[in-house]
């Protein structure tokens, strides 16, 4: 049987253990420069002397107005890789692999001026813009965006890269038919962008680095999307490079009649489904923190890794904690071994 704390690995990324934290916004950028500092510096590097295998830094932009608000992390300059590499070097000090989590808001983009998406459809809740639909050719310059973020995170020393098809972002508006009424190719097939984008991305990886990707398995909004619709569009983008998915749903919109229960492990039979249907190593996240829960759905094969999200932030050291819990050995560094003996 496998275990949360058995190693893993896809191409030549190798964790220490099966757990990730995953992906949280800090709204905390100071000067608006799309630079992360002192806070994200002590947040990630905490995590990863509290035991963490894979850390995957927090949506990351691919231009000043992808972001969420203009106090969100960037990857659009070069001048913005040497802030990640110090976050980067001192992760790996404590024996954490870390990666960057790659994206563009769309409509969600609250602090632009003049949101961009696939078509001019309002994010239909108070305060939000309604957006400028980007041209055939300004969708092929976005791509080259995606890519040239992804450039800059392998320079700044990432162990792997998420690209952000979830949630009501940029990816995820191109494949859903919600947010999506094009004529043009991105309109014919809604994969089409996501595909271009991975394609683009896997480029200007090694080929040792494995691309992961975070895509909503269900939409809540009434007409969203189903889980069959999903496995098709990820079938896509299997084929075009996605080496893991990570597994999450909804934030294409306010919830319809198949609002979900938020239950620990609502989300893992998704992660279970994508993985049986296209044999493929998944994420699965959502309320996992009890450290049985986790250690269940890695045992039972529902997913590869497990991804904590709220339950690592109210606690830097999770993974020591359920080591604990689970009778494991705790991976500790040397100054704390006092407290676990």
């Amino acid at each position: 049987m496998t275990h949360l704390f058995d190693s893993f690995s896809v191409k030549q990324l190798h964790l220490k253990n099966r757990i990730v934290m995953a992906p949280m916004c800090q709204y905390s950028v100071t000067t608006k420069d799309g630079k992360p500092n002192d806070w994200h510096f002590v947040h990630y590097t905490s995590r990863a002397i509290g035991g963490t295998g894979l850390i995957i830094m927090e949506m990351t932009d691919v231009e000043p107005d992808g972001r969420i608000t203009d106090y969100d992390l960037g990857l659009w300059s070069d001048e913005q890789i040497p802030a990640f590499s110090r976050i980067i070097d001192a992760s790996h000090q404590h024996g954490a692999k870390i990666g960057i989590q790659i994206a563009h808001a769309g409509r969600k983009a609250e602090d632009a001026a003049l949101p961009v998406a696939p078509s001019p459809i309002q994010y239909p809740e108070e305060g939000y813009k309604i957006p400028r639909e980007l041209t055939t050719d300004e969708v092929h310059v976005m791509v080259e965006k995606f890519a040239q973020a992804a450039r800059r995170a392998v320079k700044a020393g990432a162990d792997m890269i998420e690209l952000h098809g979830a949630h009501g972002y940029l990816i995820h508006q191109f494949h859903s038919p919600l947010t999506n009424q094009r004529t043009d190719v991105y309109g014919q097939n809604l994969a089409q962008f996501g595909v271009e984008v991975i394609q683009a991305v896997k480029q200007e990886l090694p080929s040792s680095m494995p691309l992961f990707m975070r895509v909503s398995a269900m939409e809540y909004a009434d007409g969203g999307y189903d889980l069959h619709r999903i496995l098709e569009i990820c079938q896509q983008y299997q084929k075009a490079g996605v080496d893991v998915f990570h597994m999450s749903s909804g934030g294409e919109g306010p919830a319809g009649q198949r609002r979900p229960g938020n239950f620990p492990g609502y989300q893992v039979p998704f992660a279970r489904t994508v993985k049986q249907s296209l044999h493929t190593p998944v994420v699965a996240v959502g309320i996992l923190e009890d450290p049985a829960l986790a250690e269940s759905v890695i045992g039972n094969q529902d997913a590869d890794l497990v991804a904590i999200a709220r339950g690592m932030l109210r606690d830097p050291y999770w993974a020591l904690h359920a080591a604990v819990a689970l009778r494991v050995k705790p991976d500790v560094p040397e100054p704390y071994v006092r407290a676990f003996r």
